[in-house]
């Protein structure tokens, strides 16, 4: 049952209407297929695009934030550098005026009013000249983030952030704190003066604050690595590092943020609006066809269906009821009108021809058949009327008339006495022989009787089936084909009982023409002697018989015409009915009948179906 659905699933549906919705299923489905994929060829691509400008915006504004900070930081230290008491103050910094400009400048309320935590001074050979570090919170001094300041402020190459003007600005790592510092070279209020060092200011930046630059929940990832921003798409948001650079360029963090990915979001909406929209369009279309399609296709191809079962069903060559369309279903119906109308007439004459011919038929099957039983009853006849008696009949009389003296010697007497038991024997044996022979062709000729019985019941019904032992009926038939002019045969056949439901008289005549054909087969093959074996298998249901001979065979190409009528392969015979009959006599039977042979001289196989008999229907007929 599976195989036989998923034969059905290759094939496809078998009905039109089925076809058409397959079709129309199958466009809707690749129709679909192709406007998604040109939706997402044209607006995926599109939006991301978009996106990748709002990703560029984001990472352009977030530097753009960080330098206006620092840049904010360098403005506050410049005012510090071009300063003539800064200047003054790194020309003589041990004066009761350098200690009132340390006391004044790097006090929490200056440090604060300029909004830096850290700020140092830095002589021109990198010697610290005051460095501090005030915690923004408490107000007071811390020495490990001092400490960080002056590193930078000595490790750093000063001249290479100020450059070509007098002033620059850094971000720096100093310990845990990210912190944008501006450097600027120590001169006069003026701008004169040969530079006398430069002074440092830090402000530290927090998440916070980078949080309120850039309007956005921001936070500063310490530890962040690459010189280049990172993004991190997710399906809602997009995770955004951007480095922030420290003196050397490398980056020292980076401030990291999330932003919703709303292009991308109004591109996947859009592009489901559309495909959704463009499905429902391609389904509306489909519906509507499909019903156009029932309505003027497969609606009057259903009346024309219908009628013809009707037709078929009764027999009768009704015309059809034209609706009086003027399109191809019109002249469809106008056409089968016409075709049924010939119909009917052929069927009259091809009713009156099928009588006469049939009768003609009937009359040759049954001959032929006849003609095949008979063989036997002609052939043991002959041979009886040719054998010769056992012993002479006058030397018999002889024998005695010499054992009737009385003169005669008794070594004499003994072997004339032995003769003639001799001849009483041989004389019983022949009687016994002519007896099983005139058996053997009773058989036959009862054969013939039950064909000729029931050729009339027959020729017009169905035959009767019933439980029949396939062994006798193959035994029976194989000792009458003894007989046949053909080459001495061997014959092997099942002892047991093997049942079938069949027509017993009909079945004995199939059998019997395959037993004589391949009888004949063995004959043409130019040998003296042959064997035929039969062999029976009961298969649930079905029980098959295989009749294999080692005569001529046959090729494939003369196996495909056995089973015509008028074909015969013997040329000294004509008619060919034997194997037509045969087979049309199986299938009246419900079974069937095939030939197979592996070529020409290799022998064949008839083999022949039939339904198998119930065990209570074999107890009933026992």
């Amino acid at each position: 049952m599976r195989r036989a659905r998923s034969r059905a699933w290759v094939r496809g549906p078998a009905s039109l209407g089925a076809k058409l919705v397959l079709i129309l299923t199958v466009v809707g489905v690749a129709g679909a297929l192709g406007i998604t994929l040109l939706l997402a060829g044209v607006i995926t691509p599109s939006f991301s695009a978009l996106e990748t400008k709002a990703i560029d915006g984001h990472v352009e504004r977030t530097r753009a934030a960080l330098g206006e900070y620092a840049a904010k930081v360098e403005n506050a230290v410049r005012d510090y550098g071009d300063w003539t008491q800064s200047y003054d103050y790194m020309g003589a910094p041990s004066t009761a005026q350098s200690a009132a400009f340390e006391r004044d400048s790097f006090s929490p309320l200056a440090m604060t009013n300029l909004g830096v935590q850290g700020m140092a001074y830095v002589r021109p050979d990198g010697r610290i000249q005051i460095a501090r570090w005030l915690d923004a919170a408490t107000g007071r001094e811390r020495a490990d983030l001092r400490a960080a300041m002056v590193r930078l402020a000595t490790r750093t190459d000063l001249a290479r952030i100020v450059g070509a003007g007098n002033s620059g600005h850094v971000y720096a790592r100093l310990g845990s704190t990210v912190a944008a510092v501006g450097v600027a070279q120590v001169r006069r209020s003026d701008g004169t003066g040969s530079p006398r060092g430069y002074v440092l200011m830090a402000r530290q930046i927090t998440s916070r604050q980078i949080s309120e630059l850039l309007q956005l929940d921001a936070r500063i990832d310490l530890a962040a690595t690459g010189d280049h921003a990172r993004v991190v798409p997710g399906r809602n948001t997009m995770g955004i590092a951007v480095p922030i650079p420290g003196a050397d360029g490398h980056a020292v963090a980076a401030a990291r943020f999330h932003i919703v990915r709303d292009v991308s979001l109004l591109g996947r909406r859009m592009l489901l609006l559309a495909v959704a929209g463009s499905t429902l369009l391609l389904l509306i279309v489909l519906v509507v066809l499909r019903r156009v399609i029932a309505r003027l296709v497969l609606g009057p191809l259903q009346r024309v269906e219908r009628h013809m079962q009707r037709v078929r069903a009764s027999g009768a060559m009704a015309l059809f009821d034209d609706d009086g369309r003027r399109d191809e279903f019109g002249s469809l119906g106008r056409s089968l009108n016409a075709m049924l109308s010939q119909l009917k007439d052929l069927r009259e004459q091809i009713e009156a021809q099928s009588f006469a011919l049939g009768r003609s038929e009937s009359a040759v099957a049954v001959m032929h058949n006849v003609r095949n039983a008979l063989n036997p009853i002609s052939t043991i006849l002959s041979q009886g009327i040719a054998q010769a008696p056992p012993i002479d009949r006058a030397t018999v009389e002889r024998a005695l008339a010499e054992l009737g003296r009385d003169d005669l010697a008794p070594g004499r007497r003994a072997k004339l006495a032995a003769f003639v038991a001799a001849a009483l024997a041989a004389e019983v044996q022949g009687r016994e022989t002519m007896r099983g022979e005139l058996q053997v062709g009773r058989e036959a000729m009862a054969h013939v009787l039950e064909i000729i019985g029931q050729q009339q019941q027959q020729a017009h019904e169905r035959p009767t089936l019933e439980v029949c032992d396939l062994s006798a009926i193959v035994a029976r038939n194989a000792a009458i084909a003894r007989y046949s002019d053909a080459a001495s045969i061997a014959f092997s056949f099942p002892a047991g009982a093997h049942h079938a439901l069949a027509n017993r008289v009909i079945l004995s005549q199939v059998i019997g023409n395959l037993l004589g054909n391949a009888a004949e087969a063995i004959a043409a093959s130019g040998r003296d002697s042959g064997s035929i074996g039969v062999t029976i298998h009961e298969n649930g249901a079905s029980v098959v018989v295989h009749i294999r001979d080692d005569g001529e065979g046959f090729d494939a190409a003369t196996g495909a015409t056995l089973f015509q009528r008028g074909f015969s392969t013997r040329a000294h015979k004509s008619g060919g009915l034997g194997l037509h009959w045969c087979a049309n006599a199986m299938n009246a039977m419900d079974g069937s009948l095939r030939l197979e042979s592996e070529g020409r001289g290799r022998g064949a196989v008839a083999v022949l179906t039939l339904r198998g008999a119930q065990p209570d229907t074999i107890a009933q007929a026992a």
